[in-house]
């Protein structure tokens, strides 16, 4: 029986999910959570295998999430299910230790399959992204920008292209003001802006906020 926990803040997605997912005798409900800090519980209690979590949330953010929870429990499975398109996103929180990652427009047997093979601590990623990752690997193409940043750099430019002040951030990352505004300062050089608004510019452009 794999027990999974449902990370989303619209309780209708929630519900969707419990109810395809109870249909399977193999997977159970354990936790059904709204925000990312709820999610932390779980995770300390032990109670889930596989963490299927959306990344758009209010407050802390799934990114921050999954560092979070990447932070306490390495091996835990985590499978993204996303609004976001798989190709601006999927490859670098792979990277950052996704086990899977999923656009919520996809079949819902699918998500069966990708939760399977994330409990067998395998990776999970749809076909047409494997066909991506696998054309990278033979044309020597040029990474976006924003897939050249570290974990905790792609952390703070997604927060600077919404819009938080770096004082926020530091408190909210448990960081001093000195840190953050290094991480800035690496994000600026190595995508090449100059400004938050930049930043912002960027991430709407390329799909990275809503």
């Amino acid at each position: 029986m794999i027990r999974i926990a449902i990370v989303d803040d619209h309780a209708l997605v929630r519900a969707g999910l419990r109810r395809f997912l109870s249909e399977h005798v193999d997977m159970r409900i354990v936790a059904e959570c709204a925000s990312a800090r709820e999610v932390m519980d779980v995770v300390r209690e032990e109670a889930a295998e596989v963490i299927l979590l959306d990344i758009s949330m209010p407050g802390q953010s799934g990114v921050d999430a999954l560092h979070a929870i990447k932070a306490r429990a390495p091996h835990l499975a985590v499978l993204i299910l996303s609004s976001f398109p798989e190709e601006h996103y999927a490859a670098t929180l792979l990277r950052q230790g996704a086990s899977g990652y999923l656009p919520k427009d996809c079949e819902p047997e699918e998500i069966a399959r990708a939760i399977r093979t994330v409990a067998l601590g395998r990776r999970y990623v749809t076909r047409t992204m494997a066909e991506r990752l696998a054309a990278g690997l033979s044309e020597p193409l040029r990474k976006p920008a924003h897939e050249q940043l570290s974990e905790r750099e792609f952390q703070v430019f997604l927060r600077l292209a919404k819009g938080e002040t770096i004082g926020h951030m530091a408190q909210s990352m448990s960081l001093s003001v000195k840190t953050v505004s290094t991480y800035r300062t690496r994000v600026m050089e190595k995508m090449a802006l100059q400004s938050n608004s930049d930043l912002t510019y960027y991430g709407l452009k390329n799909g990275l906020l809503q």
